[in-house]
């Protein structure tokens, strides 16, 4: 389903809503910073339409699957980029409780799986189906795995999902935890270096997509069933036989913030950040080297009348 753009979203917001009040305008909004680059990128933009609107902002360092109760606590005030595929259960708890609410889609068009750099289908004849690691598990052993090959999982924080795939599709790999979403980009670097095998967890938008040329294992659809019904799939004796749901994206925030800080909590609601915004400003963090700061401030100075209208129509 296509989204609409921000500029034109801007649009919409600044003629339909009227300005809220700014609440309390002498206390930080608390924002979470959690373990990824794009996520890094998505808050720290939001923080800047917050700041132009008058606000002081704070970013607090958040764990993504335990930053639900700080949340609930009003200790973090919201977090930006949750993917749904990837949520602790704790967020649905905070949910129901009415301490933790949604606060509407980011906008990102997104996509998780189990993936590999391009050139690793010469050394497992038959990718992208999924039916090919069968046979060429040892390709991707080391001696961590044997005699199974080796899967980088996402950071043990992130959850277990390339794990979840490879038991309920019987692969006969391990999954390895990364230490980080840095120890995921260096297996992609020197796989792709090196010419070597490599079979991973990721996900897009990233920008390592285009820079290595990394390539979706072909899994069966992830539907409903597939998470609840062993029967359904090609393992009959298992649930996750079968790829990712697909990923919406969105966010939350402290049950208090829209009676705090009304117009703030308007401005959050209704940001949204496309694919072709994030992704470059991820390749100009984590590969020109430049800082989280200094790449938003260049963005946001270049594209006012994506963020700009937003914010007016909050607050004026």
């Amino acid at each position: 389903m296509k989204k609409l753009g921000v500029s034109l979203l801007a649009m919409t917001v600044a003629g339909a809503a009227s300005a809220a009040d700014m609440g309390a305008v002498d206390e930080p909004i608390k924002l979470a910073i959690n373990e990824w680059t794009g996520q890094h990128v998505t808050t720290h933009v939001a923080g800047e339409m917050l700041k132009a609107a008058g606000y002081n902002v704070e970013y607090v360092t958040a764990g993504m699957m335990n930053q639900f109760q700080a949340l609930a606590d009003g200790d973090i005030d919201a977090t930006l980029e949750i993917w749904s595929s990837n949520v602790s259960d704790e967020y649905a708890k905070k949910v129901d409780e009415g301490t933790v609410v949604e606060i509407g889609d980011l906008g990102l068009d997104a996509k998780e799986g189990i993936a590999y750099p391009a050139h690793v289908a010469e050394l497992c004849p038959g990718l992208p189906a999924w039916e090919a690691l069968k046979d060429c598990a040892q390709v991707f052993a080391t001696a961590e795995t044997l005699p199974g090959g080796r899967l980088v999982d996402y950071p043990a924080d992130w959850g277990t999902p390339g794990a979840d795939r490879m038991t309920g599709l019987e692969l006969p790999f391990k999954a390895v935890p990364a230490g980080s979403e840095g120890a995921l980009i260096a297996e992609l670097r020197a796989s792709t270096e090196r010419k070597s095998p490599l079979l991973i967890t990721f996900w897009q938008p990233h920008w390592a997509m285009s820079a290595y040329d990394v390539q979706f294992v072909d899994l069966p659809a992830g539907e409903e069933a597939c998470f609840n019904d062993p029967a359904w799939g090609p393992n009959p004796n298992a649930v996750n036989d079968c790829d990712f749901s697909p990923s919406r994206i969105f966010k939350a925030g402290w049950s208090g913030m829209e009676e705090k800080w009304p117009a703030a909590y308007e401005i959050l609601s209704n940001y949204q950040l496309a694919v072709e915004d994030q992704q470059p400003m991820m390749g100009a963090i984590d590969v020109d080297g430049g800082s989280v700061e200094e790449v938003v401030a260049a963005w946001m100075a270049e594209n006012e009348g994506k963020w700009r209208p937003v914010v007016d129509a909050a607050t004026q």
